[in-house]
């Protein structure tokens, strides 16, 4: 059986809102990462992605609190509640070399003032003062070469470089001190084809030699997570409503919002010219005040009564989890979706 790299158990993260009522953001996530492998994270645009991401990094700060859960990582427990005032001198020796996060705001993460060489030194140095300037840039120039950038990027500052230049640059900042675990949030969306060709195979080559140990690739880029990753997540409204082997969710989604999203794009397949997308009826519910039972209920064309009222368990089906009445009811059956060709 695979070693477990990364456990998060019961993690639940809320924004404090003007209101005073806080909105749950995350709601009591569980989910695993097996040691080696890449685990793909996806779901609507504000279905919790990124305060997951940010969360599990241990880099929240108000208004977004963690109000509950632990982290298993490395061997270390860690309770990820916020802490008053010194939450972030708690988790700081984890962040960087247990645990590292590529931002989605990456082309705005870089220090205008200093160049790149400077804030690659100040990296290492931070977590490390023994490090060399000459081993930190050794470190940079060779994850540069597998971005395939040159090397005189060092002697840039960030005005002086393009977006995708600079998104890739955080790339390389972010895995300086070869963490354990990297959380890569939309690492592909402000690259062109060619440059996210170039970071996938870098992460991909430092899961193989074991620089790093895990990945958590968030994106909403489905056809990309089909074809990087071992295991996806799948989230909807703060509750991750699926879990399993990439191929398994592809070819045997369990849960109708799975089927849905992976019908509303386009796969770079024989059959794309023939292919109409289908988008999801509805849109994504408010947090702070979310539908009762399952949340999807209100959007989902399998929806029984017990949908509106009871919320759905965790079920599973070998190594294929999933929170679904209507999946409960039709054992190891295929979500049924309507595909219409032309």
């Amino acid at each position: 059986m695979t070693k477990s790299l990364m456990r998060a158990n019961n993690l639940t993260a809320v924004y404090a809102a003007d209101s005073g009522q806080d909105v749950p953001a995350v709601d009591n996530v569980t989910l695993e990462l097996p040691e080696g492998q890449i685990l793909g994270l996806a779901g609507e645009s504000g279905c919790g992605k990124t305060t997951l991401g940010t969360a599990l990094a241990m880099i929240a700060n108000p208004p977004l609190y963690v109000v509950a859960g632990t982290l298993e990582i490395d061997g270390n427990e860690i309770n990820l509640s916020t802490l008053p005032k010194n939450a972030n001198q708690v988790h700081r020796p984890y962040r960087g070399e247990t645990v590292s996060l590529l931002p989605q705001g990456a082309m705005n993460a870089i220090s205008p003032t200093l160049r790149i060489r400077d804030l690659v030194v100040d990296v290492m140095r931070a977590h490390n003062g023994s490090v060399t300037k000459a081993d930190a840039l050794d470190r940079a120039s060779d994850r540069l070469k597998m971005l395939e950038m040159p090397t005189r990027v060092l002697d840039s500052y960030a005005h002086q470089l393009s977006g995708g230049m600079k998104q890739r640059m955080v790339t390389v900042i972010s895995t300086l001190l070869n963490p354990a675990l990297l959380i890569a949030d939309e690492p592909t969306s402000a690259l062109d084809v060619s440059s996210q060709k170039a970071l996938i195979e870098m992460l991909l080559a430092m899961v193989e030699a074991k620089i790093m140990r895990g990945v958590i690739f968030i994106t909403h880029d489905l056809p990309v997570l089909s074809m990087v990753t071992d295991r996806l997540a799948i989230m909807y409204a703060g509750k991750v409503v699926e879990t399993g082997r990439t191929e398994d969710l592809v070819n045997n989604a369990r849960h109708p919002y799975t089927a849905a999203l992976l019908s509303s794009v386009l796969d770079p397949t024989e059959d794309t010219r023939t292919k109409h997308v289908l988008g999801i009826p509805g849109s994504p519910p408010n947090l702070g005040n979310p539908p009762s039972g399952c949340r999807f209920h209100p959007r989902c064309k399998f929806a029984m009564d017990v949908c509106s009222t009871t919320e759905p368990k965790m079920l599973s089906e070998g190594d294929h989890d999933f929170a679904c009445w209507w999946a409960k009811e039709h054992p190891r059956e295929t979500i049924p979706m309507e595909v219409t060709h032309a």
